[in-house]
């Protein structure tokens, strides 16, 4: 009688962690649709509606994907549930880029105009040039002058004075990069790009201050 009552105790410990741990892997599975639900629903908010809030949708989703990444070790066959929560992932950084273009701040036309001539965010507002150097100078005025010459007709009066501040700017790192080991090769190109540019300059700039004198007297 004694042995029975031991193995009925023994039986119902068993049944105990067996019941605990089934109910670990419930909750941890709730944890997971918890995250896979916020996704869904944060995606189908429009844009104009969470951009006030979107500290506050970060965080939440920082914590809920914590959770469900904490949740996924109590799941011993998680094969699926690794599955869901990459998808959600991945469909929540895609949204998280979109809003992160819809908040940042419009770029003026003057840094676009950097932008193009340059390469994206090359030029900010310090008008530095200090990431230009021997090996990079060439690419550098090529790129610049191929882009004034494919948009010159387009360019107003101010855009011509901004390339013109650009141009001089670059010229001055020029000076500096001699120095540092420019080749005589590179240096004989830019030349060729520096007689390109001076006289587009000058025709084009003219042309543009002579439309806007039409247009004022209009």
């Amino acid at each position: 009688m004694k042995n029975i009552q031991i193995l009925s105790g023994i039986v119902l410990i068993a049944l105990g962690f067996t019941s605990c741990k089934d109910e670990k892997q419930e909750q941890a599975k709730k944890t997971i649709d918890s995250y896979v639900s916020y996704v869904d629903s944060v995606k189908n908010v429009a844009a104009d509606d969470l951009k006030a809030d979107w500290a506050a949708v970060e965080a939440e989703y920082d914590r809920r994907a914590e959770n469900a990444k904490l949740a996924l070790a109590e799941i011993k066959d998680n094969a699926a549930e690794t599955e869901r929560i990459n998808t959600s992932k991945v469909k929540y950084e895609e949204f998280k880029n979109e809003m992160t273009a819809k908040l940042a701040p419009p770029v003026s036309s003057k840094q676009q105009l950097r932008n193009a001539l340059f390469g994206e965010g090359k030029i900010g507002d310090d008008v530095s040039f200090a990431w230009v150097n021997a090996q990079n100078i060439h690419s550098v005025y090529q790129q610049f002058v191929h882009t004034v010459e494919n948009n010159k007709d387009s360019y107003s009066r101010e855009d011509w004075d901004e390339i013109k501040l650009l141009y001089e700017a670059l010229d001055s790192r020029k000076n500096t990069v001699e120095k540092e080991g420019l080749s005589s090769e590179d240096n004989r190109k830019i030349a060729g790009l520096k007689i390109k540019f001076a006289p587009m300059y000058t025709v084009n700039r003219m042309g543009a201050k002579s439309e806007e004198n039409k247009e004022a007297k209009k």
